[in-house]
């Protein structure tokens, strides 16, 4: 399939360039025999590159963030008969948080820090935040430069950080809220509207802003039908699973239990 006409497809310039990207990586692995990476890709942007790589049957490329459930991930092409070693594209910047502040730090407090360094946030994958810190998953050719800076920060200044190799990363299982709401029909823009307690009118203007996503692809539908396993995001709301429809109410609504 020709780049011309894939790129022809994508409607959105970053999407364009996203896909480019890609290819072009691709076929600089297979001409030149060599591993090539990219930066860090967000679930959206990995959903469109399956799409198209799909499309093209193609086979020598992996999507990986440093575990099995990373939401962010870079893009490794590789040539036929090449051992891959992820600690030479990945590595874990470690923060031990002194006594005083454990259980003080969330995700944007570690994000922000790095921000703050001129770190751009494609160079950045998952954060795994824990009581007593965190593991914050990079590329590994700025490790050097967060291991020399880092420390300036004042938030950070007496915690204990460490360079890591990624198999040695500390997964620790996301917290999950179980909520349940009730619906006139399974389209979106009634689930939509529950989840973030406004009007269906209101809701689609969250469709329009183009702030919902339907396992990770954009969704401008109002009228789209969900399913049992469906994730729904939305942009400054949060990430939901359809996990169960649980039957019907007395007045008719589908009862649904939702996973956040």
């Amino acid at each position: 399939m020709d780049k011309q006409i894939e790129l022809s497809k994508q409607q959105k310039s970053e999407d364009k360039f996203l896909i480019a990207n890609v290819l072009d990586k691709i076929k600089l692995s297979n001409n030149k025999n060599k591993i090539e990476t990219t930066n860090f890709f967000d679930l959206r942007e990995q959903a469109i590159i399956e799409e198209v790589l799909g499309k093209r049957k193609q086979k020598n490329y992996k999507l990986y963030g440093g575990y099995n459930s990373a939401e962010r991930r870079i893009l490794i092409a590789f040539s036929d008969n090449i051992n891959i070693d992820y600690n030479d594209f990945l590595s874990i910047i470690r923060i031990n948080l002194p006594n005083n502040l454990k259980g003080g730090y969330e995700h944007k407090n570690y994000l922000g820090g790095l921000m703050k360094l001129g770190i751009k946030r494609e160079k950045v994958g998952d954060i795994i935040v824990r009581n007593d810190g965190a593991d914050i998953i990079i590329k590994r050719d700025i490790a050097k430069y967060i291991m020399e800076n880092i420390v300036c920060l004042t938030r950070f200044e007496k915690s204990k950080i460490e360079q890591k190799n990624i198999e040695d990363i500390i997964y620790v299982e996301p917290k999950k809220e179980i909520i349940k709401i009730n619906v006139p029909s399974m389209r979106l823009d009634c689930i939509v509207g529950e989840l973030v307690k406004c009007s269906r009118g209101d809701s689609i203007k969250y469709l329009n802003e183009e702030r919902v996503f339907v396992n990770f692809k954009e969704e401008l539908r109002p009228s789209k039908n969900v399913e049992e396993g469906d994730y729904i995001t939305i942009r400054g709301k949060g990430r939901f699973k359809i996990d169960k429809i649980l039957g019907t109410t007395k007045s008719g609504r589908l009862s649904i239990q939702i996973e956040k």
